[in-house]
């Protein structure tokens, strides 16, 4: 679903949130890289706040929402085949929730926390169709939890500003499944560029450019 100018996202930050809002290395990089994109297409992957509609509204992007956070930390029996001995996470029906955009037609994609959320099997398929969707030099961001933070799966994020992070609470939901780790993410996306850069609260802000 696109949002444009006059549309609302959810709240302006989530209900009772006292949280943080720090500068992001990797958003500074984003916008930089995208200074000469005057309407950049953004897919919003999380619950959209209005903060953040607010800060890509003047930035003159236009906004599209599927929000695969929510469905992922419910545990939404819909996304589960549990007939057998052991649950299969049913990733394909997962990701009919993205929306139908063309190809190559993104500028960005804010996938948050969501590859700490799904299991290792369904990762690749979610990859192949974030990548699909972006632009020749489009850019994925997300978050990945370090090893040490076992915490927080529940935090929501939004944007402060073009170059700063926003969150809520710290948040006691336990992570799903291990890290990721940074040679793990390289795999994921082999044919394009991974950034890292290192955060102070045990958290890495990830780029993929196609």
């Amino acid at each position: 679903m696109p949002l444009s100018a006059g549309q609302q996202g959810h709240g302006k930050t989530p209900q009772g949130s006292s949280g943080s809002a720090n500068a992001s290395p990797a958003l500074d990089w984003v916008w930089k890289h995208l200074r000469d994109t005057p309407h950049p297409q953004v897919l919003d992957c999380g619950p959209v706040w209005q903060a953040t509609v607010d800060v890509l509204l003047r930035r003159k992007a236009k906004i599209h929402v599927a929000d695969l956070i929510t469905p992922a930390l419910s545990g939404d029996a819909a996304y589960w085949d549990r007939s057998g001995k052991v649950a299969v996470f049913r990733a394909a029906k997962f990701l009919e929730q993205l929306p139908a955009l063309p190809a190559d037609s993104l500028s960005a994609i804010f996938g948050w926390h969501l590859l700490d959320l799904l299991p290792r099997d369904a990762l690749p398929e979610l990859m192949s169709r974030w990548l699909a969707g972006l632009e020749p030099g489009g850019v994925l961001f997300c978050l990945l939890r370090e090893p040490y933070l076992p915490a927080g799966a529940e935090m929501m994020w939004w944007l402060g500003s073009l170059n700063v992070l926003a969150s809520d609470r710290a948040g006691r939901k336990a992570f799903p499944y291990p890290a990721l780790s940074n040679r793990e993410m390289e795999r994921l996306a082999p044919q394009a560029s991974v950034k890292t850069f290192l955060t102070r609260a045990g958290r890495r802000e990830v780029l993929v450019i196609k």
